[in-house]
């Protein structure tokens, strides 16, 4: 018998036109699109096309309108500076539509490009959506970012203005931004005209005269700025992602389909809509806190929270169920590596003991496969669905979820569960053939990808075709690797770089990772595939050990290596644990693999410029270094 689930997504499937059409009719158009898709340049699809709409409008304005002026939009929770804040509708209406003057009494409007240079401040939120308000098209940059990082993307986006702060707060330490956007702005060939700066009281900021002007005497001075048409097919922004040459890649994301389907998103998936409080623990940097700290909850009519702090250490292990509780959030949105940091800290969840979340329904994690041991805790933990999703930069909302406002289906450990209705997700061998059920292969989408999905890439056709269209044509390439059960769900189980080929055998160091990630003293790990002569890889894992662990590190490695010999099988040839610190990852959590196989081969690498500790670096290659592991170059 079909599950709602099941009936729901044979529905769209069937007209998924017809359904977008539909959808579409939920948000506010200042005129309606003349054509829901348009199919005429393929790959090149545009959704919604031929109408007129404003992001900040439907955003904010809306609600005011409706009556929900003083209803709050966004709580501002910061244990890094001590301090909290609200903003009701209403009061961000007023505080957007006045930066947005100011941007305007600088000369820029419609198709201007604004670089947004921010820590997770509620002024950051406030940027965006000045910018969406007068048809600007903002590129946010994580804050932190080196003057090296900053100047591609100021080369490649070609800003007239950037909107920064003085300084980032970080537990322990204060990040200069100023003099990180003078040296972009310095050695960047595209020349930037202005800069409006928030002055924060922990490190003020020198301005430069003629070019820079304070945030809050440039609002103080402008004029109240009205919600501007743009056309439906317009970019809303730029955000950058890497790219293996070295140059990021601009994803350019639609502005009214990313509306209706964000909005369509935060009650299908998420089950949350107006008044109730959501809450997206990660950065508005990255693509998450574009579409669900920013957006998606904005368009919905949810209070969203801007959270500057740290799962661990602001000040401790508690911080994430002290915000759920004190601010009755619904539902929380954070990646698994966040959650083993915490459970790293706090292994029995004692921490969570003390706080009322009566109000939380459900826990959702993304941005890296969440291994089954970590889901397990958050449900016992926490008594509510723990939800693993997939999605991309590129997506900008999910491919595949359990989706909580349709049906809540079985929780599959180690499963994303079901593509999200209107996406069509299949499994191709290397030669392009659709493969069975519980046979790993490239995870693609058939094309059209549905609304919201990047349309191209910033001023570059040929590297989008190139980059997501070229190796299989008709389907999007995720990059990712997985396969479908025989109950159609799908568990990605890593990117197709870690696919490793042992002795003829394709197996996923996710698979791996599973089991290192379910023994007693782990508190998160690693496996990556090195070169070797005879077989051509192998699989060598890293572990990082929980809190309080006493016992050998032989033995604990030698029980790691037997259990992987049972529960993947000798073919595996898994022989080598390393244990370390920590692991070296991305500021949004996602460990750096590639980096890490390139110290093991002695091959050289570029520093990434997402990463959250170099230093991490350095004991990476003396653990592996004494071990023996690093091969000669």
């Amino acid at each position: 018998m079909s599950s709602k689930f099941d009936k729901f997504n044979a529905e769209v499937a069937s007209d998924p036109i017809a359904f977008w059409q539909a959808q579409a009719e939920d948000v506010h158009w200042i005129t309606p699109p003349t054509t829901i898709l348009d199919d005429t340049n393929p790959p090149f699809y545009r959704w919604m096309t031929g109408g007129q709409i404003n992001g900040c409008y439907n955003a904010v304005d809306v609600h005011v309108e409706q009556g929900r002026g003083d209803d709050i939009a966004i709580i501002y929770d910061s244990p890094v500076t001590g301090t909290k804040s609200t903003l009701s509708f209403a009061e961000l209406r007023d505080r957007t539509a006045y930066l947005a003057g100011a941007m305007q009494a600088r000369g820029i409007g419609y198709g201007d490009r604004v670089i947004i240079y921010m820590p997770m401040v509620a002024e950051a939120i406030i940027a965006m959506l000045a910018c969406a308000r007068i048809g600007a098209v903002h590129s946010v940059v994580f804050g932190g970012f080196s003057a090296t990082e900053l100047a591609k993307r100021i080369d490649d986006a070609t800003p007239r203005l950037i909107l920064t702060a003085s300084c980032g707060i970080e537990p322990g330490r204060i990040v200069a931004y100023k003099p990180m956007v003078d040296e972009a702005i310095d050695i960047a060939k595209h020349k930037v005209e202005s800069v409006i700066l928030l002055q924060r009281e922990q490190l003020l900021a020198k301005l430069v005269a003629g070019r820079d002007e304070d945030w809050r005497e440039a609002v103080a001075a402008a004029e109240f700025a009205e919600c501007v048409a743009v056309n439906s097919e317009d970019p809303a922004y730029i955000l950058y992602t890497s790219g293996t040459t070295g140059m990021p890649k601009g994803v350019v994301r639609p502005t009214a389909s990313h509306i209706v389907a964000l909005k369509w998103s935060m009650r299908h998936i998420y089950d949350c809509g107006a008044g109730d409080v959501f809450w997206a623990a990660s950065d508005v940097g990255w693509v998450v806190g574009h579409s669900y700290i920013v957006y998606a909850p904005l368009f919905a009519g949810c209070t969203t929270i801007v959270f500057e702090g740290k799962p661990v250490g602001t000040p401790d292990a508690s911080t994430f169920w002290r915000v759920i509780a004190e601010h009755k959030v619904r539902a929380m949105f954070t990646a698994p590596t966040a959650i083993r940091a915490i459970k790293k800290e706090d292994p029995e969840g004692r921490l969570i003991e003390q706080f009322d979340m009566s109000e939380f329904a459900y826990q959702f994690v993304a941005g890296e496969r969440c291994d089954p041991d970590t889901l397990f805790w958050l449900q016992d933990k926490l008594g509510v669905p723990v939800i693993d999703h997939w999605w991309q930069t590129e997506t900008g909302w999910s491919i595949a979820a359990n989706c909580a406002g349709i049906e809540l289906l079985e929780v599959k450990a180690g499963s994303a569960t079901k593509p999200v209705p209107s996406w069509d997700v299949q499994i191709l061998s290397d030669a392009g053939e659709v493969l069975g059920a519980n046979e790993i292969g490239s995870i693609v989408v058939k094309l059209p990808m549905p609304p919201g999905s990047l349309p191209t890439l910033w001023n570059n056709d040929k590297r989008f075709v190139d980059s997501y269209m070229s190796r299989f044509e008709g389907y999007y390439e995720t990059g990712d690797a997985g396969y479908f059960d025989d109950d159609g769900y799908l568990f990605v189980m890593s990117r197709t770089d870690d696919i490793i080929n042992v002795a003829g055998h394709r197996l996923s160091t996710g698979g791996m990772e599973e089991v290192l990630a379910g023994h007693q003293d782990v508190a998160e790990c690693a496996v990556i595939g090195v070169n070797d002569a005879l077989k051509g890889q192998l699989p060598l894992g890293f572990i990082v050990l929980k809190s309080g662990v006493v016992r050998k590190d032989e033995d604990i490695i030698s029980e790691i290596i037997a259990k992987v010999r049972k529960d993947i099988g000798p073919v595996a040839a898994f022989k080598h644990v390393v244990i370390v610190s920590r692991l070296p990852k991305t500021r949004s959590g996602k460990i750096l693999r590639a980096t890490m196989r390139k110290i093991v081969q002695a091959e050289p690498y570029t520093l990434p410029a997402t990463i959250d500790d170099p230093a991490i670096l350095d004991e990476i290659t003396d653990a592996v270094d004494a071990a023996g592991l690093i091969q000669s170059s």
